[in-house]
């Protein structure tokens, strides 16, 4: 999987606001992170409706958390600004192959997909950044 830029700043923007006590605004994180400030806009704009921030205009105003960081999973961060993350459309779509209904190769991606997805359903915002604080160390995820 290779995620799109925009999803790479929205999950920054999430690690920005969550390690940082109070409210921020689109500049800071766009220093921060060394960004373009047009590009943290539309995330904070896309984040903001889906629920992730809130924005409060005037003076004092800014960015900030909406959800606690405990309730957001990284995989669900992915998937609203992915959306379809199949890795052939096979996968996710029935009747586009004529050997789809005996494809192993479709079986072996939806579970590596499955995998993916779990792992990242798994890891809360918290588990990467603990709020108003440093990023986490994150344990490694072993195979079985």
């Amino acid at each position: 999987m290779r995620l799109a830029l925009l999803t790479d700043y929205a999950l920054r923007t999430l690690i920005y606001l969550t390690g940082k006590p109070g409210r921020a605004n689109i500049q800071e994180v766009a220093d921060f992170y060394r960004i373009s400030p047009h590009h943290v806009a539309k995330v904070v704009h896309r984040l903001s409706r889906l629920g992730y921030v809130r924005s409060i205009r005037g003076i004092g105003g800014g960015i900030e958390m909406a959800r606690a960081a405990d309730d957001i999973r990284v995989g669900e961060v992915i998937v609203a600004f992915e959306g379809n993350m199949h890795l052939l459309e096979c996968v996710g779509t029935p009747k586009v192959c004529v050997i789809q209904p005996h494809c192993r190769l479709r079986e072996v991606l939806a579970e590596a997909e499955r995998l993916q997805r779990d792992y990242l359903d798994g890891v809360r915002l918290s588990d990467i950044v603990q709020p108003g604080g440093q990023l986490a160390d994150l344990p490694l995820y072993e195979l079985r």
